[in-house]
């Protein structure tokens, strides 16, 4: 059964989607096959790894959940060998409304997975900017959860939120969810700020924080328009090695 993590921070631009796609693109690259599933109704990981949105409407992971289709059915093959996805919609939106009368609505992506986990040694699930339903799903199927925090002001603000949702699920739905990590990114070692707010976390979270940040990188930021993971679009950028890196430390934490 492959291993389930979750990249959630209900605040918005501190590279949830980013580290998605690349963490998930770089374990693929070390040849574990990994799953990519995009929670999130912007389907911003979905574009990035160059799916077109018309193509998604054909079958991603809003027919999933409400059961319209198999998870089977809905897998993508992606430009880079091992990696694979499950795609979003702009009609996921409706989702969290359409699934508020299931029985164990909370539990629908945890169904999914059972039908195919065993086909991944990776599974990694972007969640979406909130604390609702979709994102509730995807800590109740993940087993650890990786927290990204950005290197600017407030970074820490609306963590207690997150971190108390993750107790709620460990103790109503899922027991053994863990925190895989943080992840410090957009950082930028010249500024004193980036170098306090690491502090900052560290002193908070202490050795769950991961030894790779995620440093400012042009590069990084322009790969999700051209459709590509960064180690396909520059794989000798500083992000590209961040990541890969990363995605090191992912698999020696076993």
């Amino acid at each position: 059964m492959g291993r389930i993590i979750a990249i959630a921070n209900q605040k918005g631009g501190v590279g949830k989607t980013t580290t998605a796609v690349n963490l998930a693109a770089c374990l693929a690259v070390a040849e574990k096959p990994t799953l990519l599933i995009d929670m999130d109704p912007q389907a911003n990981a979905t574009s990035g790894c160059g799916v077109q949105a018309v193509e998604a409407e054909q079958g991603n992971v809003y027919h999933a959940l409400l059961g319209h289709k198999t998870a089977a059915s809905i897998v993508r093959p992606t430009e880079i060998g091992h990696l694979y996805l499950i795609p979003s919609h702009i009609n996921l939106t409706g989702a969290e409304v359409e699934m508020v009368s299931m029985i164990a609505r909370e539990q629908k992506l945890e169904g999914i997975l059972e039908e195919i986990a065993s086909g991944y040694e990776y599974i990694v699930v972007d969640c979406p900017p909130s604390l609702g339903l979709l994102t509730v799903n995807a800590l109740t199927a993940a087993d650890s959860v990786l927290i990204p925090i950005q290197c600017e002001y407030y970074a820490l603000e609306g963590l207690g939120k997150l971190l108390n949702t993750i107790r709620l699920i460990q103790r109503h739905l899922n027991p053994k969810l863990q925190i895989a990590g943080v992840l410090l990114t957009m950082y930028d070692g010249r500024l004193n700020l980036s170098r306090q707010v690491a502090a900052e976390v560290k002193s908070y979270f202490g050795s769950k924080v991961f030894r790779t940040a995620i440093t400012r990188n042009v590069r990084l930021a322009e790969a999700p328009s051209f459709g590509q993971p960064i180690v396909l679009y520059d794989i000798l950028s500083p992000g590209a090695q961040n990541y890969m890196s990363l995605a090191g430390e992912v698999i020696g934490h076993g």
